[in-house]
């Protein structure tokens, strides 16, 4: 075989900023591939540039991801199949990670089988903060080398450009996450008590802020999606009189027109790391993503994949 060149080649299917400042930051070549669909709905790729002997990366927004996750498998393979060095993705939004477990007789456990599907067609994964909460790591569920990059020392750095604030973690889920942060950045933090009834029928409660008067207010998330903890938790410090509310979080779902009720609630800021695509990105995590990929790179090297 002949040896792999010292420049990657990184792809991706859909516009992603992301993507762009990683071939920057890792001294890539951009991927170029053709793709359209026929008249029948039927994805068309073509790579058109060679790969043979070259490590390929592959950065993947899987957020909204049954249409996207057909024409990134065909990436992937066509990848292999032009006999390129190694296939690494860079999924910074892992989808398929929620349904951990069978909760109800006949379910699909979703996380298992996408697992094992995606592990045929890549020789490493790196993601950001996935959902790990039964599992133990990625390694439970996938037979590839994985590597979790924690979006946390992100949002420590636009925390401590702030001062004379308060962090607040939404639910008890978040206390040990929240905490660490707030331990790094050197301001306060409470956590609230969550009850949920059902899907759209949360209560946040908080504890009493009187203390912390004055202080402008940060929730803290790892991941926003429904939105409706979030809100929940915004309508209990409006009760106690907190006046400037900001949120920060890892990944920006923002399903079912979330984010338009989250402004509407009366935030000053929501800010998302830019793990997604959305306007809210403004917290960049590809120095956090670039020694990993370095890494992932120099070992599937040195164990010489294909």
């Amino acid at each position: 075989m002949t040896a792999p060149s010292a420049v990657p080649l990184l792809f991706s299917l859909t516009p992603y900023p992301l993507a762009q400042s990683l071939v920057a930051a890792l001294a890539c070549e951009t991927g170029a591939c053709e793709q359209r669909l026929f008249p029948d709905g039927e994805s068309y790729l073509n790579v058109t540039l060679p790969v043979s002997g070259r490590h390929c990366l592959v950065v993947a927004d899987l957020s909204y991801p049954n249409d996207k996750y057909l024409p990134l498998v065909f990436l992937l393979a066509t990848l292999r199949e032009l006999g390129a060095a190694s296939v690494g993705l860079v999924a910074p939004y892992l989808c398929y990670m929620r349904q951990d477990t069978r909760f109800a007789e006949g379910e699909a456990v979703t996380s298992r089988i996408f697992a094992a599907d995606l592990s045929r067609y890549i020789d490493w994964l790196v993601t950001v903060d996935p959902h790990l909460h039964r599992y133990r790591s990625l390694a439970d569920i996938y037979s590839v080398p994985g590597v979790v990059v924690h979006g946390a020392p992100a949002l420590v750095e636009w925390l401590q450009a702030r001062r004379h604030l308060l962090l607040v973690g939404p639910d008890s889920e978040s206390r040990q996450w929240v905490g660490d942060i707030a331990a790094i950045s050197g301001h306060p933090f409470v956590v609230g008590s969550k009850q949920r009834r059902g899907d759209r029928d949360v209560t946040v409660t908080l504890p009493d802020l009187q203390h912390y008067r004055g202080r402008e207010v940060v929730i803290v998330d790892d991941i926003i999606a429904s939105g409706h903890t979030l809100l929940e938790c915004i309508g209990a410090l409006r009760e106690q009189g907190v006046e400037t509310i900001h949120c920060i979080a890892v990944h920006g779902v923002f399903t079912e027109g979330v984010y338009a009720a989250l402004m509407k609630s009366g935030l000053s800021s929501l800010h998302t790391t830019n793990t997604i695509p959305h306007a809210s990105n403004a917290i960049d995590v590809t120095s956090l993503l670039v020694p990993e990929i370095i890494l992932c790179m120099a070992n599937v090297s040195a164990k010489g994949v294909h």
